[in-house]
């Protein structure tokens, strides 16, 4: 146990903001700093000082400063912070040495805020240096409570904290001799609190502390609270048990911000070591969020209060977060990772764009090299300071962390962002060890972009869905197209080859938001007109509306190939044609003349995965309407135990959304599927979506429906304004003024 310190200074600060419970939280200045200084050893009091401060928004008088500093020597008033610590620390030296009775004094306040949440975070945005005696405090209300463990240390005040004493306050000379301490003042966080407010609490919290020190409690102050100086970075296993209230999550960071400016921001509170984890978006770049875990759920709780505080120009949003989502983004399981980063005191260097066959000599030598402001910078550890990442397979990634033992060493690094090794310029940033883990558990664990369910065919084992090696190529496929474009732009495109399109043959491609792909497909009346239009269009610039001809912004080149009327309805229906992809047939699908669909992604999952069941599409009483084909496709089957989705090979290209025609290009019928008898289509109850109230007789005109449901079918819209309707009706799906009606049997 510490021994206890010889001096008390007792310590209030007020700002020009909030007070009380929410001290600190509005990030206002700083306006007064009053203390009274307590002779443990003598257990007597010193005088009451007080610092006026002027800050940039002050709502303090100055003729009121004036009065007040004339008035009394121990009252003062500077301009700025800086000057007001370099006051307080010169009378408080030279108050202890004119005692001569000791030289050790700590802080004493009332509660955490007035140092952690007012001092130490001005004095960080403003970078001044505290002095000494504010990095370890003694918490008045966690002291009272050694004595009375009933008591609660957040609702604790000091008047409570009196009265259970029996502690009276008698005014010093320098106060009004009629004032009081109102405790209400002290409570309203939204009160504006007088100097002479300050100063009585002041004087009746040295009071407490020499009634704490008398019997028969003879208390003694050792062990004071620490405020941590330095971030300490460090490693963090996925197996470790990190506490719910000890974690919240940072968003809105600047994307060049360290872990070192994360514990800058939250200056004043103790973050665990290695507890500053910055979080990376799929591409593995930051995305300005970090994951922060604090040694308490005080401290937590401190930090909560610093929502929308700024850091820079920036003001960062604050919420709670979870240990698990810290342990997702912080922690880690490789050796060799925990290797690297367990060398104390080096700064971490992430090397991105390295050729995929760079060596650590060239790393090294990459480093060595240059003069002036871009000379030589030496890597700590020589090759052991480099970790190279990699797949799982062993393929590198183009990625790279180094080790410099100094800040030095790494500002000298970092200017060589840019440079050449090889043929590629490499990009440099500073780095945590939390981006260290994260990455390499990206690359390691899981895969960067979510795995989509197979497509809708590869789950049709016993048919096969793809076109004959000989189908004819009589369609054209435009990919490329600007998001903009139109059903008019693409006939204006095609010039003279319009003429050759089949009635209704345009077929826009639209994701699952209802938003273009840059794909369509047009049917053409022979695969020679087909041909001839993508040798005259392919790669031809495609203007945006209203550009006559010309470029700009939107204008774009498009691709243009021919393809087969069965390799057009493969894709529409959720398919894929690529030169990879294999399919349960042996043939090969090699010159297709098919691009992939838009989405590319390199595979960085596993060969196989499990998906469970895809939901049934219809109610179980319509789908026993459908032969077997229909069941297979309204609720396809998962695949068995050992059966892989995707092919084990070095490229995948993935679906990631499903692909609808739109019209005015659909087709009549939905012929793209096989079948040895055509489907029934018995009489039911159906629902539509999206449907128009004055487009109803429209919609149905040309099918065969009951007439003498007609008459009831106004009642029924009549009910429900939603744009849905009942009525009995063929199975079919169909469309409307622009619209696909989503036709369910009910």
């Amino acid at each position: 146990m510490t021994a206890q310190v010889d001096y008390l200074a007792v310590l209030f600060t007020t700002t020009s903001g909030a007070s009380g419970d929410l001290l600190g939280s509005d990030e206002t200045e700083l306006e007064q700093l009053v203390w009274q200084l307590v002779d443990l050893t003598n257990k007597k009091l010193g005088k009451v000082n007080e610092v006026l401060i002027r800050p940039e928004h002050s709502d303090l008088a100055e003729d009121c400063l004036g009065e007040r500093e004339d008035s009394e020597e121990s009252v003062s008033t500077v301009t700025g912070l800086e000057h007001a610590l370099n006051l307080f620390h010169l009378r408080l030296t030279n108050e202890v040495n004119s005692l001569g009775t000791g030289t050790s004094v700590c802080v004493c306040t009332d509660g955490q805020l007035h140092i952690r949440q007012v001092l130490h975070p001005e004095a960080a945005g403003k970078n001044l240096a505290l002095p000494e005696c504010f990095n370890s405090f003694f918490d008045l209300r966690k002291e009272f409570r050694k004595h009375f463990p009933s008591a609660d240390t957040k609702n604790l005040e000091v008047q409570k904290m009196a009265e259970s004493l029996n502690v009276t306050v008698e005014p010093v000379a320098v106060l009004d001799p009629t004032a009081v301490l109102d405790p209400t003042a002290i409570l309203d966080p939204t009160a504006v609190l007088s100097p002479v407010t300050a100063a009585l609490q002041v004087q009746t919290m040295a009071n407490i502390v020499l009634a704490l020190l008398l019997e028969p409690l003879c208390h003694t102050f050792s062990n004071p609270e620490r405020v941590t100086e330095k971030f300490e970075s460090g490693t963090c296993s996925k197996m470790e048990r990190v506490c719910d209230n000890t974690v919240i999550r940072a968003r809105g960071l600047p994307w060049q911000s360290s872990d070192q400016d994360i514990a800058r921001f939250f200056r004043g509170l103790n973050i665990a070591k290695g507890g500053a984890a910055l979080c990376l978006n799929a591409q593995g770049r930051r995305n300005g969020e970090a994951m922060v875990r604090f040694i308490s759920e005080e401290h937590r709780d401190m930090a909560l209060q610093r929502h929308k505080h700024h850091m820079g120009n920036r003001y960062i949003e604050v919420y709670k977060a979870t240990g698990e989502d810290f342990l997702k983004i912080a922690g880690g399981t490789s050796s060799e990772v925990a290797l690297f980063l367990s060398r104390e005191d080096q700064v971490i260097v992430r090397m991105r764009g390295l050729p995929f066959t760079a060596t650590p000599d060239q790393v090294l030598a990459f480093f060595s090299q240059g003069e002036g402001p871009k000379e030589a910078c030496p890597v700590s550890g020589d090759k052991d300071g480099i970790l190279f990442v990699r797949f799982p397979d062993g393929r590198p990634t183009g990625d790279a962390f180094v080790l410099f033992a100094s800040e030095e060493n790494a500002q000298c690094a970092l200017r060589k962002h840019k440079d050449i090794l090889g043929k590629r310029y490499i990009e440099l940033f500073k780095s945590t060890a939390a981006e260290v883990q994260q990455v390499l558990n990206r690359y390691t664990s899981a895969p960067l972009i979510a795995v989509a369910p197979a497509p809708l065919v590869s789950m049709l084992p016993s048919v096969s869905l793809l076109p004959s090696p000989g189908g004819v190529r009589d369609c054209l496929r435009l990919r490329g197209l600007p998001y903009t474009a139109t059903i008019e732009d693409i006939l204006a495109f095609l010039g003279e080859y319009t003429h050759d399109i089949r009635p209704h043959g345009v077929h826009m491609v639209v994701n699952q938001q209802g938003r273009p792909s840059g794909d369509c497909f047009i049917q053409m009346r022979s695969a020679e007109r087909a041909f001839s239009a993508s040798q005259r269009v392919h790669k031809q610039v495609m203007s945006g509306p209203g550009q006559a001809g010309k470029r700009g912004v939107n204008s774009r080149y498009v691709e243009v190939f021919p393809c087969s009327a069965e390799e057009m309805g493969l894709v529409l229906m959720g398919g894929s044609l690529s030169h990879t992809h294999v399919h349960t047939h042996t043939r090969t699908r090699s010159g297709t003349g098919l691009s992939p669909p838009p989405c590319k992604s390199r595979r960085l999952s596993p060969p196989s995965y499990s998906f469970p069941p895809v939901p049934s599409i219809l109610p179980a009483e319509a789908a026993g309407l459908f032969p077997p084909i229909g069941q297979v496709l309204l609720s396809p089957r998962p695949l068995g135990p050992g059966q892989a989705y995707y092919p084990a090979s070095t490229q995948l290209y993935m679906n990631y959304t499903a692909y609808y025609p739109s019209p005015p290009g659909s087709p009549n019928t939905i012929g793209y599927y096989p079948s040895s008898t055509p489907l029934p289509s018995p009489g039911g109850v159906v629902r539509m979506h999206g449907l128009a109230y004055k487009e109803l007789l429209n919609t149905i005109q040309g099918y065969q429906s009951p007439m003498e449901a007609l008459p009831g079918l106004s009642s029924m819209i009549g009910q429900s304004s939603s744009g849905d309707a009942l009525m009995p009706f063929p199975p079919l799906l169909t469309r409307q003024g622009g619209h696909y009606l989503d036709v369910n049997m009910l």
